[in-house]
């Protein structure tokens, strides 16, 4: 069977994560311990029991997230059978990891390299981010368009569910603008700034000095990117994709349609939460979903 393994991004924390995985056994923990001494602070205790607003922090966030996935994966063993990963904005680092194109200790540094630059542009520029629900996703890319502040399509989750991405005043005029054009909802994001947007350029230029310089190897199986939904085995290739990735669209709906065109014929979401698992559903509704345990 042809198995998809799917890793989720920002938004998928929770108080607790990845508490089961620390004590499964040493070579588990090790990889955390090894992770908090990277970071230079005890990431473990924020996760395990920190509070809602620690873990909402974009720098305890996203290595979190990517801490959990990564880790459950390798505690999976010789059941980590990909015939080829994706992963969601950040879970496309997990992913790399998880298919050996990446190390464990390359890939924290530039996840965390990755969160502060972000978090520092978000400061630069106030920015925001809104779900638009119940439109065909060309409608929400002609209306963005015709807007003069900076607002773009930015995460293609599922049918009828874009995200748009840009200033303040850009997405709150897209919001009247794609209501008035029939949307369902328009829902403001509670998130700390534009990503997937223009307004990424910095955190990208930071970004992209440590992509070139860190080793990338040809992966286990392939991945496909965010950037363009198509699947990559090179190396070169890959890392142009991931730098594009921070101020482009994450191309969700066309990574799902692409891996069934592709042949996958079950999904499996490895970290925290389920949301990539109802996004496949909601892309085909027979696809087969599941979620990676170790139990």
């Amino acid at each position: 069977m042809k198995i998809a393994y799917l890793f989720p991004g920002q938004g998928a924390q929770f108080v607790g994560m990845g508490q089961d995985l620390y004590n499964l056994n040493d070579e588990t923990k090790s990889l955390f311990e090894e992770a908090n001494d990277i970071l230079g602070f005890r990431i473990t205790d924020m996760m395990f029991s920190g509070t809602d607003e620690d873990l909402k922090q974009t720098n305890v966030t996203q290595p979190a997230i990517f801490l959990h996935s990564v880790i459950l994966a390798k505690a999976l063993g010789d059941r980590f059978q990909p015939a080829m990963v994706a992963g969601h904005s950040l879970g496309e680092f997990s992913a790399l990891v998880a298919a050996g194109a990446l190390s464990f200790e390359d890939g924290l540094r530039l996840v965390a390299k990755r969160a502060n630059a972000m978090q520092k542009a978000c400061e630069a520029q106030p920015s925001t981010m809104a779900a638009i629900l119940g439109l065909d996703d060309e409608i929400v890319e002609k209306v963005c368009a015709q807007v003069e502040d900076i607002v773009v399509a930015a995460n293609y989750n599922c049918p009828g569910q874009l995200v748009i991405s840009g200033t303040i005043e850009g997405v709150d005029k897209a919001c009247v603008l794609l209501t008035e054009a029939g949307a369902k909802r328009a829902l403001k994001l509670n998130v700390g700034g534009a990503f997937h947007s223009p307004l990424m350029e910095p955190a990208k230029v930071e970004l992209q000095t440590a992509i070139e310089e860190t080793e990338i190897k040809v992966p286990i199986c392939p991945i496909v990117q965010n950037v363009d939904a198509k699947a990559y085995t090179d190396p070169g290739q890959i890392k142009t994709n991931l730098i594009a990735q921070l101020t482009g669209a994450v191309r969700w709906t066309q990574t799902v349609q692409q891996m069934l065109a592709d042949g996958a014929e079950a999904f499996v979401e490895v970290g925290p939460g389920n949301v990539l698992q109802g996004l496949v559903k909601k892309v085909d509704r027979s696809a087969q979903t599941s979620s990676a345990t170790v139990s």
